[in-house]
């Protein structure tokens, strides 16, 4: 599936296309094996507001080197906290771009940055979206605290299930306990998923789908 140029946010999810990976490597197999594909001289921008606390320019340096091999032209929108996110240059940038990349870090911290703002908006209407890592759980009406792996509210910027990564045995039978009535999708180090503006699917590498203590498929 290929990048394109959209302007302004259009019906709500409709065409949208977003991926959530389990890791920087498995970003870079998505660039390289497929499904999305990158057009020479595609808009990208890179969120690493999720990376706050453990460093947005770090995460940023890594993140861009997945796109080293591709011609396309790279900003990072370095919102990190609340404040910044009523720039509208940053809005802007969401808006236009042809792919937005969220970096991996607390889905709790860009919850709290990104919830009931235009700038959070924005990332929801994005058509094409890439969420690597913890920050993928912030994507759904529920989201896995990594604290203790209970749920809690997420963001609902893609509705169909609840996405975590994998953790320990016990936490992880804690919170499939708690979530019999929601798919439970885990992504481990090489996990892709996809979701197509209205469910989510496997695409590649290690996902675990459960529904309580039930193996299942999206």
């Amino acid at each position: 599936m290929g990048l394109s140029k959209r302007s302004g946010c259009e019906t709500r999810h409709m065409g949208s296309s977003t991926y959530a990976v389990g890791s920087l490597d498995a970003l870079r197999t998505l660039l390289r094996d497929g499904p999305l594909t990158i057009v020479d001289d595609a808009d990208v921008v890179i969120v690493p507001t999720a990376a706050a606390f453990v460093g947005i320019t770090e995460a940023v340096l890594l993140t861009s080197a997945a796109f080293d091999e591709f011609d396309v032209r790279l900003e990072a929108l370095m919102v990190s906290d609340r404040a910044a996110t009523t720039d509208p240059y940053w809005t802007d940038r969401l808006t236009s771009a042809d792919l937005v990349v969220l970096c991996d870090g607390s889905p709790l911290h860009a919850r709290s940055v990104w919830r009931a703002n235009p700038f959070g908006d924005a990332i929801d209407a994005a058509a094409t979206l890439v969420a690597i890592g913890a920050v993928s759980s912030v994507l759904g009406d529920v989201m896995i605290d990594p604290r203790g792996g209970a749920p809690t509210t997420g963001l609902g910027y893609r509705s169909g299930a609840a996405l975590c990564l994998t953790a320990s045995d016990d936490q992880m039978v804690r919170t499939r306990s708690l979530l019999s009535d929601v798919a439970l999708v885990v992504l481990g180090p090489t996990g892709i998923v996809h979701h197509d503006g209205a469910h989510w699917r496997v695409v590649a590498g290690d996902v675990v789908v459960t529904r309580g203590p039930d193996v299942i498929e999206l």
